[in-house]
């Protein structure tokens, strides 16, 4: 069964979907990804602007917003440059590597419910794979590929180093979003990312499950390279990371890989914790036609513009980690905290049905239990290693005399 606008419908009735539709879907997600990045990368540029004071781009088109379609247009036309000591057939295909994943990962994310399309029902949403959600982190694992060929086929020191960097960061924080994931799992019981959608019709997970919420959030960030974690790029550290060595069209690859996976996180974060394409609760609460027509959409796209907003957010707000503090928070926090949580979750659902225990009574207590523990992961926690190394060496020489 699947649920079209808040009935369900069955499986049956979609029959067998044209060859033609599917590519129409392909064509329309890739169009979609490539103006969003455009409109992102102006809104970036146009809201951290405006947080430091300053305009922004201003030239280019109404407001500036055609200034990311010409830089891209520039970076096509430039010269296109390559290393003397690069392995040339490694270093074309990284930027490849990197992009096509990003691509990938956004075909198992649904937009809507059933709608008709020339007579013909289909979902809104390239293909349902029984384990879409594993799909998607398969992608972002794939896409670690492009990054360690990028630094290590360019033949220098500083995209190496930018390359081991991210490929120590993504390896670690995919361990902590992989165990937040979980959580969801057993909470819809599917792996199906429509599934989970249809599970999140009465309540969001993110109430549900909001310690989950925030490892996802703080896991997808360290993710996609960005700040404060965007130590890969170190700009102070490594000039511009594992991409320091591409010029011209190849760097475009990876530019736009980096603002996909960021679209690709906050999708996946609407559709596992928000609801999807489901309406916001005043909607859902005043009629029963808004996740109907164009409203699922409007819903979807309202969410992940607020979560892609939380990026720039973060970037203009806090500075940039130092490597051991980035380190320390995803294996000694993060992974520990999921894991207890993942524990905590499955001896709840394994109650409810073993027992026939009706947990809905103690939602409130269960919430607060669950906010209590949010609480806590965010609370700032210090150590003797935290410490300013010239202060540590104070101490010991004063201990020493």
């Amino acid at each position: 069964m699947i649920i079209a606008g808040g009935k369900e419908v069955n499986d049956s009735l979609l029959g067998s979907e044209p060859w033609w539709l599917t590519v129409v879907k392909a064509l329309i997600i890739f169009g979609v990804l490539m103006v969003t990045t455009i409109l992102l990368v102006w809104a970036e540029r146009r809201i951290v602007a405006r947080m430091q004071q300053r305009l922004g781009p201003n030239r280019v088109g109404p407001m500036g917003i055609l200034q990311a379609l010409a830089d891209g247009l520039k970076l096509f036309l430039k010269e296109d440059i390559r290393p003397k000591n690069a392995d040339r057939p490694v270093y074309l295909l990284a930027p490849i590597l990197s992009m096509i994943p990003a691509f990938l990962a956004f075909s198992v994310i649904p937009f809507g419910p059933i709608v008709s399309v020339a007579g013909k029902r289909t979902a809104l949403q390239l293909t349902d794979l029984p384990v879409g959600v594993l799909f998607i982190l398969a992608m972002s694992s794939v896409g670690v590929y492009g990054i360690v060929l990028a630094g290590w086929s360019s033949g220098s020191t500083y995209p190496l180093l930018g390359s081991l960097r991210s490929a120590a960061q993504m390896i670690s924080y995919e361990v902590a979003m992989g165990l937040s994931l979980a959580a969801v799992f057993i909470q819809s019981g599917s792996l199906s990312t429509s599934d989970i959608v249809d599970e999140q019709a009465t309540v969001w997970f993110v109430v549900l499950l909001p310690v989950s919420a925030i490892i996802y959030a703080v896991s997808g960030v360290g993710e996609t390279n960005r700040a404060p974690f965007d130590l890969p790029e170190a700009e102070s550290e490594l000039v511009a990371g594992f991409h320091t060595e591409y010029s011209s069209i190849k760097f475009a690859m990876f530019f736009l890989a980096e603002y996909i996976n960021m679209v690709t996180v906050s999708a996946v974060a609407t559709t596992l914790f928000l609801g999807g394409w489901r309406p916001f609760w005043p909607f859902t609460a005043f009629s029963d036609g808004f996740d109907t027509g164009w409203w699922p959409l409007l819903w979807f796209s309202l969410k992940v513009g607020m979560l892609l907003f939380g990026y720039i957010w973060l970037r203009a707000t806090l500075p940039r980690m130092r490597y051991d503090q980035f380190m320390k928070l995803g294996w000694k926090f993060l992974v520990p905290v999921s894991l207890v949580w993942v524990l905590g979750v499955a001896a709840a659902r394994a109650v409810r049905q073993e027992f026939d225990f009706d947990l809905s009574r103690y939602r409130p207590v269960l919430i607060g239990i669950a906010v209590v523990l949010a609480i806590a992961m965010l609370w700032p926690v210090s150590d003797g290693d935290d410490a300013d190394p010239s202060t540590k060496q104070k101490k010991e020489g004063a201990r020493h005399a």
